[in-house]
């Protein structure tokens, strides 16, 4: 493939978006928001309830199963001022689930807010639920903020406890408002399992008990993979050029049971949000980094244009067997891996036929994705979301698009 993907203009992908049309906060019911079908040259307003109309029961629906973490903490130093943490990703030890089964202490990569103000002094937090005190040590200064050492003073209390009870639920900084006590059922989907995102798979958000069973009764597959959503999906793209964008990566967990889902499939493998999407297009590449044997140092990792370099010989049937391989060595019943990829304009998907979204911000490389799986008419799609009184971003409305080949 040529390079010109690498000069993609992110002018070209920018809109107007209006604060009054993002979301501030969830409808009443999940699965009343309003959904835009979008199949060949065809677009239309319908309900969220009437999903199953668009979907075949021969189809597979993938979903992310993550669970949002309460990852905002707040201290004051004895001086008043307020230093903010924000959790991005474990450090010590370096797995989501073992970090969160720690006692005692661990350590993270934060941001943290008015870091200025915090000289290098041991902060503490009483967590009264728990009946214990928290503290944090600044170990070093990243690029980022703050590699951060917590401690607390019992040893039977687990790290996702002190972070359930004195954590804040980080929902979206566009919103522009303190997080209510509504959001920590909200900004959740009802599938979440693994604690480990910062941010929620929001096209998930829709869903309800109700949706997901009658969706079954169809006869539709439901499958469920991991991707720990990073704080870097907020991240603009600032760049004239998406060539000198740096794409954050995330953890993913890939299981024997997803990827024989896919190689079992019957109908449309279909999406449901843009990081179950990166997820089971990772699982190709990675499949062909086994097959071309290109995985350093026995890494698992999709870099940022690795989709664009390497190989497309093989078919995704090849890859997966592959990969599937490579997880049953492991004995474990899942690979650990993380993506940093890029979608953008150009790539050729190998797995998703549909998605399920949101409306993604001007100028993100969520939109550049979007613009990937349906071509110059995600214009027509965000004119049509923009005048039929679609509500936008996290907390909005969703859509199910059809990939353009």
């Amino acid at each position: 493939m040529d390079a010109s993907y690498k000069h993609i203009a992110i002018s070209e992908y920018e809109y107007g978006l209006d604060e009054n049309r993002i979301a501030k906060f969830p409808l009443s019911q999940r699965d009343s928001s309003k959904l835009l079908v979008y199949k060949g040259k065809e677009i239309y307003n319908s309900t969220f309830t009437s999903i199953l109309d668009e979907i075949s029961a021969d189809d597979l629906m993938v979903f992310n199963n993550t669970k949002v973490v309460q990852a905002r903490l707040r201290f004051t130093k004895e001086t008043g001022a307020s230093i903010e943490i924000f959790l991005l990703n474990p450090v010590n030890p370096n797995d989501y689930q073992l970090s969160f089964m720690q006692t005692h202490t661990c350590r993270w990569n934060c941001i943290v807010g008015n870091i200025k103000r915090w000289k290098g002094e041991v902060l503490r937090l009483v967590i009264h639920d728990l009946g214990i005190s928290l503290s944090a040590r600044m170990v070093e200064r990243t690029d980022d903020g703050a590699l951060v050492e917590f401690c607390w003073d019992e040893q039977e209390v687990t790290f996702a406890q002190v972070v359930e009870h004195a954590g804040e639920v980080p929902i979206p900084p566009y919103l522009n408002r303190s997080p209510e006590a509504d959001d920590k059922m909200r900004y959740q989907t009802v599938y979440a399992k693994p604690e480990g995102s910062v941010a929620a798979p929001t096209a998930g958000l829709h869903f309800t008990d109700s949706v997901l069973s009658m969706l079954k009764q169809k006869g539709v597959q439901l499958a469920e993979t991991t991707l720990h959503v990073g704080a870097g999906t907020f991240k603009p793209v600032k760049s004239p050029t998406i060539e000198e964008h740096e794409m954050h990566t995330e953890r993913i967990y890939i299981t024997i049971d997803i990827v024989d889902s896919i190689l079992q499939r019957k109908g449309d493998v279909i999406a449901v949000g843009t990081t179950s999407l990166r997820t089971i297009e990772s699982m190709y590449w990675l499949g062909v980094k086994v097959l071309e044997n290109k995985l350093e140092d026995n890494v698992y990792k999709v870099d940022q244009w690795d989709p664009y370099t390497l190989s497309q010989r093989y078919t995704l049937n090849e890859a997966l067997k592959a990969l599937k391989e490579r997880i049953l060595e492991q004995k474990q019943g899942y690979l650990s891996a993380s993506t940093q990829m890029l979608i953008v304009p150009g790539y050729q998907f190998k797995v998703a036929k549909r998605l399920v979204t949101n409306f993604h911000q001007p100028r993100s490389t969520l939109l550049l994705l979007v613009a990937a799986f349906i071509g110059d008419d995600w214009k027509r799609v965000y004119q049509y979301a923009l005048e039929n009184g679609f509500r936008f971003l996290s907390y909005g409305d969703s859509s199910i698009l059809t990939r353009k080949d």
